[in-house]
C-alpha cells in the first residue's frame, strides 16, 4: 500500500450527521436559536451549510447520549456569539471537572493543535432540542 492508498480520505469533505427524534422541533430550534435554515431537505432529513462545511439532521428513533461534543462551531468572537445565543434562549452547560471549568458557560482550554498556531481555546457547550451536545470554540493566540 503506497502513501496515496493510505490517504484515501485525506481529500474528502467531512459532513456531520445528528439524530433528531422530532425533525420539526429540531428545525425550529436551529432556526430560532441558532439562526440556521436548511439549504436542502429530503424526507426525514435536513441539510445545513456553514462556511463550506455541512451537517445534516436526520429523523431517528435513537437518542444521542449527549455525553460528548457531537459537533462544534469555531467562531471568531465567542463572547459575542455566546451572548447572542443566550439572548435567543440557548442554555450553556456549566462544567466543573478536573482540568476544565466554565464560568458563565465558557471555559479556558489549555493547549491547542500546533498546526492552528494558537496557544489554547475558549469553548462552551449547549444541547439542541434533541439532546445533541454542541460546542462553540474560539482559538486563543
Amino acid at each position: 500500500m503506497d502513501a496515496d492508498d493510505r490517504n484515501v480520505l485525506a481529500g474528502a469533505r467531512v459532513a456531520t450527521r445528528l439524530p433528531a427524534q422530532d425533525l420539526d422541533r429540531a428545525r425550529r430550534f436551529y432556526a430560532e436559536k441558532l439562526g440556521l435554515e436548511p439549504v436542502d431537505e429530503r424526507p426525514g432529513g435536513l441539510l445545513y451549510r456553514c462556511d463550506g462545511a455541512e451537517f445534516a439532521l436526520f429523523r431517528s428513533t435513537g437518542v444521542s447520549p449527549g455525553t460528548f461534543t457531537q459537533m462544534a462551531f469555531e467562531v471568531d468572537d465567542i463572547d459575542a456569539v455566546a451572548a447572542e445565543l443566550k439572548r435567543r434562549g440557548v442554555v450553556f452547560e456549566e462544567v466543573d471537572v478536573p482540568g476544565l471549568r466554565t464560568e458563565g458557560g465558557i471555559a479556558e482550554v489549555e493547549g491547542h493543535y500546533p498546526s492552528k498556531g494558537a496557544r489554547g481555546e475558549r469553548g462552551g457547550w449547549f444541547r439542541d432540542s434533541e439532546g445533541n451536545l454542541l460546542g462553540i470554540g474560539e482559538p486563543v493566540y
